[in-house]
Formats: C-alpha cells, sequence, structure tokens
C-alpha cells in the first residue's frame, strides 16, 4: 500500500487505510499547489496556466474551471483564482464570457511534431504455450445471482447522468445531416478524437493530435488491438503486474502473448525484476496499480522510461486515474515518453462500462496498423455514442460528473473501511487513497480465499479472491469494489465475509 496508508483501529481489529484529509490537487492541468513556492501561490498558478496556454495544452476556445471550483480543489481562496484569472484577461489570454464561463482567446504556439521511435528488436521462436485455463472465472461470477455485488471495477451506476446524456444526444441529434448516419471513421469521430485530446490535455498531463487518437470499445479492445499488432511484429512476450489484472492477463494471452509476471511492491512494478527479464513490452497501471492501488513512486518511473528509451515499449492502463481521494495527481507515463508508450483509456469507471467507449493512443510507427486492426475489428464505435460523449467533454458537464462521484465514492470508501475494521479481524486494507475497490489481505492467514469468496456467494454477497490476480505467491486477500453498492449494502456485505470467515476458520 502506498505511504497514503494509516492504521485505523478499533479494539483490537486493525486495518491499514488511507488519510481521510483531501488532497490539495486538481485534475485541470494535474495541478498540486504543494509545488508552489511559499507565499508564491498566485505567481504560480499563473505561470501554469500560461504556459498550458502557450503550448497548446490549453487551445483557443478552451474553457477554464469556474473560480469557485478550482478554489476548492486546490483549497486556495476563490480571491486568490480571481487574481490568477485577472492576470491572464489583462494580458488578453482568456476573457471572461458570462454563463459561458472564462474562455482562452490567446492562439497557442505550434506543437513540435513527435519523431517516430525505430522498432525494438523482438525474439524469435516457436508460438507461446496456450493460454492458462480460468477464462470464464470472471463471466461465470458476473452471471451468478446474489443480493449484493462488490465486485471490482464498477463506478455508481446509479449516479450515470441521464438528463446530461439526453441534453447532449438532443443537440447532437438536432445537428445532424442524413449522410452522417452513414458508415464513420474506423478511427473514431473527429469530434471525439479532438474532445479526448482536450480532457488528456487538462487531466492527465498528455499533449497529442486528434490524428493520433484511436477510439476504441474500451480497454478490454485496445489491449486485443495491441497484441495483434505486436505479434505481428515479432512480439511473443509480455510483462505484466503481479498482482494485477486477471481480465487484463486473459485478453493479452487470447492475443497469443506469453505472459511474464513480475513482482508488485509499494513502489509499483519492479523495474530491476523488469529490465533483467525477457519481455520488451510491458502492460502497466502505474497511476493506480490493479490492485494493490499502489502508484509508481519516482524513482521507479524514471527507470521505466529509462528501460522504454532503450527500444522497450509500454503499454499504459490509466486504471482508474482520474478516481483520487487523498493524494494529488500524477501525470501519464504517456506524457513523459510518447514514443515508446502506448495509452490505454476509458469511460467505464466514470459513466458506465455499458458504453464501451475508450481511446488508446500509441507510438507513430504503430498507429496505421492499430487503424487497420481496428478497421478489421468493427469497422469502428457507434458514431452517435461518440458525439454524445464529446458534447459531455467539451460542455464541462464530465468534469462536474467526476466531481459529483468521486464525493460519493469517497463517502463509500470511508463506510467500507469502518466496516472492514468492525468485521474483518486481522484484516489489512491497501489502495484506499484512490481507485473503486479496496484490496483486502489476511496476512499469516493460511485459508483459501477462492474458499472465503464461494462462502460469502452462499451467503448472497460476491467479490473477488485476490489469487484470481496473482501468478506468484502470497497471502489470501479479497478485491472488494464499494463504489457500485449503496452504504447499507457495503455494510451487510463486509458482515458477510465476517460471517464466512469466522465458518471457514472454524471448520
Amino acid at each position: 500500500m502506498d505511504s497514503a496508508e494509516v492504521s485505523l483501529i478499533k479494539g483490537s481489529k486493525t486495518v491499514e487505510s488511507a488519510r481521510t484529509s483531501e488532497a490539495a490537487g486538481s485534475d485541470f492541468l494535474l495541478l498540486d499547489v504543494g509545488q508552489a513556492p511559499p507565499g508564491g501561490r498566485t505567481d504560480w498558478l499563473t505561470a501554469r496556466i500560461r504556459a498550458a496556454i502557450a503550448d497548446g495544452t490549453l487551445p483557443v476556445g478552451s474553457r477554464l474551471p469556474a473560480g469557485r471550483v478550482l478554489a476548492a480543489e486546490l483549497r486556495v481562496s476563490r480571491g486568490l483564482v480571481t487574481e490568477v484569472y485577472q492576470r491572464l484577461a489583462d494580458a488578453g489570454q482568456v476573457e471572461g464570457r458570462g454563463r459561458a464561463g472564462t474562455v482562452v482567446v490567446a492562439a497557442p504556439l505550434t506543437a513540435v511534431p513527435l519523431t517516430a521511435a525505430p522498432a525494438p528488436p523482438v525474439p524469435a521462436g516457436p508460438p507461446p504455450p496456450p493460454p492458462r485455463g480460468g477464462a470464464g472465472l470472471v463471466d461465470a461470477l458476473r452471471a451468478a445471482p446474489c443480493r449484493i455485488d462488490l465486485s471490482p471495477g464498477v463506478p455508481d451506476l446509479a449516479a450515470f447522468p441521464r438528463s446530461a446524456w439526453l441534453q447532449a444526444e438532443r443537440r447532437v441529434l438536432a445537428r445532424l445531416t442524413p449522410a452522417d448516419f452513414g458508415y464513420g471513421n474506423p478511427q473514431g469521430t473527429l469530434a471525439l478524437r479532438e474532445a479526448i485530446v482536450g480532457w488528456l490535455a487538462r487531466g492527465r498531463g498528455i499533449r497529442a493530435d486528434p490524428g493520433e487518437v484511436v477510439v476504441v470499445a474500451g480497454v478490454a479492445q485496445a489491449l486485443g488491438l495491441l497484441a495483434q499488432v505486436l505479434r505481428a511484429e515479432g512480439v511473443r512476450r509480455i510483462a505484466v503486474e503481479d498482482p494485477g489484472s486477471l481480465g487484463a492477463r486473459q485478453q493479452l494471452e487470447h492475443g497469443g502473448m506469453e505472459i511474464l509476471p513480475v513482482p508488485v511492491d509499494a513502489g509499483g512494478i519492479d523495474t530491476a525484476v523488469l529490465a533483467a527479464g525477457r519481455a520488451q513490452v510491458a502492460l502497466l497501471t502505474p497511476a493506480h496499480q490493479f490492485p494493490t492501488g499502489v502508484v509508481l513512486d519516482g524513482e521507479r518511473r524514471r527507470e521505466l522510461l529509462g528501460w522504454a528509451a532503450a527500444g522497450g515499449v509500454v503499454i499504459e492502463d490509466d486504471y482508474d486515474a482520474e478516481h483520487r481521494y487523498d493524494r494529488a495527481p500524477v501525470p501519464a507515463l504517456r506524457a513523459l515518453l510518447p514514443d515508446a508508450v502506448c495509452y490505454a483509456g476509458s469511460v467505464s469507471k466514470l459513466l458506465a462500462p455499458a458504453l464501451r467507449l475508450g481511446w488508446l493512443l500509441v507510438p507513430p510507427r504503430m498507429l496505421d496498423a492499430v487503424i487497420e486492426a481496428k478497421r478489421y475489428a468493427d469497422l469502428g464505435n457507434p458514431v452517435l455514442a461518440q458525439l454524445v460523449l464529446a458534447r459531455l467533454m467539451e460542455s464541462g458537464e464530465l468534469e462536474r460528473h467526476l466531481r459529483f462521484v468521486r464525493r460519493r465514492h469517497r463517502a463509500r470508501r470511508d463506510i467500507m473501511l469502518r466496516a472492514i475494521a468492525a468485521e474483518l479481524p486481522g484484516a489489512r486494507v491497501h489502495g484506499a487513497a484512490a481507485g473503486l475497490h479496496l484490496m483486502v489481505t489476511f496476512d499469516g492467514a493460511d485459508f483459501d480465499d477462492t474458499a472465503l469468496a464461494a462462502a460469502a456467494l452462499d451467503l448472497g454477497v460476491k467479490a473477488q479472491p485476490l489469487s484470481w490476480h496473482r501468478l506468484g505467491q502470497g497471502p489470501p486477500g479479497l478485491v472488494l469494489g464499494y463504489a457500485a453498492s449503496p452504504p447499507g449494502e457495503l455494510e451487510e456485505g463486509v458482515a458477510a465475509f465476517g460471517t464466512a470467515l469466522r465458518r471457514l476458520r472454524a471448520s
């Protein structure tokens, strides 16, 4: 677990949790007020926004966050933000437009074009062995009936912004011509790719051109396309985090890849083991590692980028990056080394998995092959949903929704932490500083966590055993999702696991 963890104690029952204080950071431009010099916050914030306008991260027409919103996220006075906006307005870079907000009006500088990196050497040899068993585990559990579902990876679906979606859909439909209902561009609509570029620039520090973005049906499809393209280049092995996502691992194995597990510790993936391995490609969740929740630390990031610059390729699954509660935002790896990082993200953890909408950015040398693979996979995502999502991104509705669900998710996380402290003696909690789930381990215990999950399912509560996501050895544990369940169900669900655990230990 990361450095944000502290001990929660209730009687003799101890768990580890994150700090409950709000992080003084904003998704907008990955601002972290802790970086401002003492007494120089106004100058610091002005310089950060001015630089973003100058380098094109905030292009003409971009809307700045409302002053009260940015002040609340940074935990500074509203007057400070007002002063910053006024300075920018006096310089002719932004303009207040009433209800339309504060808009960038200065022309950005032309971005420096990215250069393609040479293809890394790939090993020859026989095809990999067939995928490991258990490909239907997740689907089988998902289909199992239950009273309470604590499976990870699902946001608060009841909070889906139906009104905003319907309003955006009406506006989109009112502007469409008959020709717009034909086959679209397999790479994705230009409107959504432009909106994604702005979203990633503001929230993840990534500078890109719409022509570099490929719209995909979620990160799962992104991994499938990458496996196909990399295999055509001769790549046979991909390093993955251990523990790491079972679903992602299965996706790569289905694409014919041999999986090489690399241990994860408190600093993230062990880059020394990665460098000593036989893989030229590595799949990571560096912003919020699944399932441990750790953030790849600074030293490991530098070592990983050095490995990639020397010929490796990183697949960055930006898992849960926007759902942070007790830590400041960290930039995406793609922002630091675009020529060696394949970046994948989606709205599955922000809006709903059912939308099947995501994005993929790859090194320039891979772009044509990825677009071709996408074309032959499905001819492109449905156009109407793409245009509606673009509208939500451009109007600011998606940011408003993120702020809303972040508060709800945090409250539910705190409820689950208290329930674990009360119901699961000896449990240790990991990854509470961000995300939609908690990883719980029972250090020193010798029971089978799949048996614990099965016993809880008999009581009508489902969650995933940690061993599903691990290839190496480790203590038994659980991966418990909290975002999609109301408070009462969280308490009842954890209590059921407490009952199942007592029965398991008594047997």
